[in-house]
């Protein structure tokens, strides 16, 4: 059942913009789904559902794939419109989003590959990057400083 449930939801987010959870729950329930927004939740992080701007000051339910293509001027500003602080601390960088918009910003971070990131954990407005060590937290946060700016 889970796996028909999460093939729906990722058909819907497709071809749907799916605001909030609500509105995925509402359209899972027209397709015969008995979920609670608390399976709705779990699933969105099973599937690592992001939030990605559908028109201004809009946000809609995207599958991953979508933000993967990933290249300098989109990171760019990708960073410098969402960003709002960048501090680094031992080897832990933590940025300040907008609200709604800190699992993309990560996402985009995360694409980047860059070496001495070892990945990033993204809340709704708050990201934690972890690196190899002090001296490339320092490096990464003075970096994204630079597209911040």
């Amino acid at each position: 059942m889970k796996n028909k449930r999460h093939r729906m939801i990722r058909e819907i987010v497709e071809n749907q913009n799916i605001e909030t959870q609500l509105q995925l729950t509402q359209e899972l329930r027209n397709f015969g789904f008995d979920v609670t927004q608390a399976t709705i939740s779990r699933d969105i992080k099973e599937l690592g559902l992001i939030k990605v701007v559908s028109g201004e000051n809009t946000f809609r339910y995207s599958l991953p794939t979508a933000v993967v293509v990933n290249n300098v001027d989109r990171s760019r500003r990708m960073f410098r419109d969402n960003v709002l602080k960048v501090a680094a601390s031992e080897n832990i960088v933590l940025l300040k989003t907008l609200p709604g918009m800190a699992q993309a910003v990560a996402a985009c971070l995360d694409g980047m590959n860059w070496e001495t990131l070892l990945g990033s954990v993204a809340g709704d407005d708050t990201i934690f990057a972890l690196t190899t060590n002090s001296q490339a937290a320092g490096d990464l946060a003075q970096r994204l400083h630079e597209y911040v700016e």
